[in-house]
């Protein structure tokens, strides 16, 4: 392949790219050999150990002693309920009102 030749595309799934991160940062291999290896170019691999290093950033600053960690759905399912009781109180309170409302104007009637 001469040096103006561009490579297709190649997809790294999740796994190969742990993989490669859980080698690099472990002294296995080292950058240039991870992108040999990989088929991709060395700026991916840099792009990749930036995204592993953010992410596991982010975990980390989340997790907090002595609690269980929400599986990923169970953030979202909590959120949405959340908004359900909320909406649900809501109407209740304005049912309630509705209510004294019409209570109220029978007695005077």
């Amino acid at each position: 392949m001469s040096s103006t030749e561009r490579r297709g595309k190649r997809f790294l799934s999740a796994e190969q790219k742990y993989d490669l991160w859980v080698r690099m940062l472990t002294g296995q291999i080292t950058t240039v050999e991870a992108a040999t290896e990989a088929g991709v170019d060395r700026s991916t691999i840099m792009t990749l150990k930036r995204v592993a290093r953010d992410g596991a950033i982010v975990a980390l600053e989340a997790s907090r002693p002595g609690r269980r960690q929400a599986a990923p759905g169970e953030n979202a399912e909590l959120a949405r309920l959340r908004g359900e009781v909320d909406r649900l109180s809501g109407a209740i309170v304005e049912q309630a009102i509705e209510l004294a409302a019409l209570r109220g104007k029978a007695a005077w009637g």
